[in-house]
């Protein structure tokens, strides 16, 4: 038996680390998300302890949304740590979010402007009034900034635009609806942070097989054409069918190519 190799073992997925794979919490966290865009819940709070995925899992159902809901526009901002919170900073990052190319010039009125023009213009494009913004990290928004992200949700309203906001952080986001709660900041609450779900992606699981393939220093077979694909809807199958089964001594392979297939290179 010929030991075929289409692309060379350092560029396969599982060893540079470039791939997508479903798991029980992200199918979960795509429920919610969609359960908010069947009922037109225009925000919602995914909280959980660091270092657990939730960033890979926004790519993921980026990805998975490109593919269920192919005229929907979906951004993805990552907040950043600042020592003053101001408006030009906040919406320059959001430009950036959207893709704008100077997102660093201009008053922040034009910031402003220019944000709404983007999303209008990639709404148009797309042919659909329907946006998904997941804000990662969002435990280092302020106050003023939440205020500022409702603004961009009432002003694309006015433009029949659906913004669906996701926020997406660490447990600290649960204390901060709480202290809105108790002041009162209905309009920030009901606008941005219902329903809430807490995070507890499983994105470890697969890194953890990875490192045990290394350590072993096993050589992976994979099948004759290895291209991109889309994520396919998540399956909590998909993980566990995933492991090297050995077809001759010293050989192993990818068992399973339907759960391989779900791995975007």
């Amino acid at each position: 038996m010929t030991d075929t190799r289409p692309i060379d073992p350092p560029l396969h997925p599982v060893e540079s680390g470039n791939y997508r794979i479903a798991t029980p919490a992200i199918q979960t966290f795509y429920q919610l998300v969609t359960r908010c865009l069947r009922y037109r819940t225009t925000g919602a709070l995914i909280y959980g302890p660091s270092r657990i995925g939730k960033t890979r899992a926004i790519e993921y159902l980026r990805l998975l949304l490109a593919e269920t809901n192919p005229k929907m526009t979906t951004y993805h901002a990552q907040a950043e740590h600042k020592p003053r919170h101001a408006e030009g900073p906040f919406f320059a990052n959001l430009l950036e979010a959207v893709g704008h190319p100077t997102p660093d010039t201009g008053t922040n009125s034009t910031k402003r402007v220019r944000l709404i023009s983007k999303i209008k213009e990639a709404c148009s494009q797309a042919g659909s009034g329907t946006v998904a913004l997941f804000c990662d990290e969002a435990q280092r928004y302020d106050e003023n900034e939440y205020e500022w992200l409702r603004d961009v949700h009432d002003h694309l309203d006015r433009l029949q635009i659906n913004l669906f906001t996701f926020l997406v952080g660490q447990q600290d986001l649960l204390s901060i609806k709480t202290h809105f709660q108790r002041a009162h900041k209905t309009q920030i609450v009901a606008r941005l942070t219902t329903p809430e779900q807490f995070a507890s992606f499983i994105g470890s699981e697969l890194e953890k097989w990875a490192h045990l393939v290394k350590s072993a220093n096993i050589k992976l077979r994979v099948s004759e054409r290895v291209a991109p694909l889309a994520p396919h809807r998540p399956h909590r199958a998909d993980f566990p069918q995933w492991v090297p089964q050995a077809d001759s001594p010293g050989r192993p392979s990818v068992g399973n190519t339907r759960a391989q297939q779900r791995v975007t290179c």
